[in-house]
């Protein structure tokens, strides 16, 4: 039997590893890590960081490398799109474990943030465990989410009191709207500026971040209809400067007291 750790690793911030990670991180034999091309070279960088941060001088661990599949966004239906992607990766994934793994060793798969938001590697190995052509066992180490740590960073709340919160992608926000009974909306992958739709509602307030976590960090809050502009450009520039983006952002409406 192979052991998969399914380790969250947090939004960016070495520091924001979670001693049960620490102590995941070190019974590792093999990391295996996807490869999504050089833009994104800094994302492999900083698992290699935590590694030889957190993991005991004296324990041995190696690294197994695939390149990602790649996938077209603006192609096709979304769900069949993602579960085309999901299989490719399956298929790496199983390579990685039949080649890179001796029975009863454990492997790691570092996911940013946490595992349970916004990220596959749960559903593909379960699906790898139930196909059977591997037999595998599998464990999942939550992390900090980039939600989480987008609203420390803007030192506020994720919810106003006694309300809920959706936490939604850029294409459902566009579909859908805002959603009419909710206060807060958390919007992750939105590649198309969806707040810019919003921007002439002045009830709106955004708290936008990109990197965050990292030493590349930005942070824009403010009246939505006032920042909009603002936070496009700067996210411009960095998509220019470093090849590629991640980030994030809470939209909240401001009520009428009573």
């Amino acid at each position: 039997m192979k052991t998969i750790l399914i380790i969250g690793i947090g939004a960016g911030n070495p520091e924001h590893i979670t001693i049960q990670a620490v102590n995941a991180l070190n019974r590792v034999d093999v990391f295996f890590i996807m490869d999504k091309g050089e833009a994104k070279g800094s994302m492999i960088d900083l698992r290699r960081d935590i590694c030889a941060r957190f993991i005991t001088a004296n324990r041995k661990y190696r690294f197994a490398t695939a390149q990602s599949p790649q996938w077209d966004r603006h192609s096709g239906e979304y769900n069949a799109v993602i579960g085309g992607l999901n299989s490719d990766k399956q298929a790496v994934f199983e390579q990685m474990i039949a080649g890179e793994m001796q029975d009863g060793e454990t492997a790691g798969v570092l996911v940013w943030g946490d595992p349970s938001l916004y990220d596959s590697t749960i559903r593909i190995m379960t699906d790898i465990a139930a196909a059977g052509r591997q037999a595998i066992t599998y464990d999942v180490i939550p992390g900090i989410s980039s939600l989480h740590a987008l609203t420390a960073q803007h030192r506020t709340t994720l919810n106003t009191v006694g309300q809920p919160v959706e936490i939604t992608t850029g294409r459902r926000l566009t579909e859908g709207g805002f959603p009419p009974r909710t206060d807060s909306v958390f919007v992750m992958l939105d590649g198309d500026e969806t707040y810019r739709h919003f921007a002439e509602d002045d009830s709106l307030d955004i708290y936008w971040g990109a990197y965050v976590g990292t030493p590349d960090e930005i942070l824009i809050a403010g009246r939505l209809k006032d920042v909009a502009g603002q936070i496009a450009q700067a996210r411009a520039a960095a998509k220019k400067t470093h090849g590629w983006i991640m980030d994030s952002y809470l939209l909240r409406r401001r009520r009428q007291k009573d």
